[in-house]
Formats: structure tokens, sequence, C-alpha cells
């Protein structure tokens, strides 16, 4: 179900679970976060907007990947940053 129209959310067509369970660039820096987000373009598990570095949203601006995936256990769902479109699966 994709609450808005988005060719980005409409372009996935397999999403992999995470196998990390971290921040990639919190564990660098020894910073802590509040939910995990995966990149569904190369893969990469970043934290979430409501943690203090927001690596996920910086990672989408600076190299276009706009949609993620929730990391968390027991969440299935995809975010376009483009559109602020989700789509549950």
């Amino acid at each position: 179900m994709i609450s808005k129209k988005c060719e980005h959310l409409e372009a996935i067509s397999s999403v992999k679970p995470s196998e990390s369970y971290e921040c990639a660039e919190c564990v660098k820096t020894g910073d802590r976060w509040v939910h995990l987000r995966t990149c569904q373009s190369c893969g990469v598990t970043l934290c979430c907007d409501s943690s203090p570095n927001k690596h996920a949203s910086k990672h989408a601006k600076a190299h276009g990947h706009q949609v993620i995936s929730s990391a968390e256990p027991n969440e299935r769902w995809l975010w376009c940053y483009t559109h602020e479109a989700i789509s549950r699966y």
C-alpha cells in the first residue's frame, strides 16, 4: 500500500532485511541512535531522524538514495524522502 504516488517506492522490487543492528556512522564516532533504517539502494544501516545525528537522512541527501526501510524487528515499511511517502509490505 503506497500512501502517495511515488516512482521511487514503486521501483523497489525486493526488500532485504538489515544484517546490521547498529548505525555504521554512530559506531565510528561513539554516538547513540534511537531507531535504525536501511538504505534500499546500497544496504547501509543508519540512524533515523529521531536520533541526534540523523545519518539516514544525510545519506539520502548526499547520495541520492531516496528509499529506506525500517531495520527494527517487526517493522515492515519503506519511506521515500523525496515524496515523503510510505509503503507497508
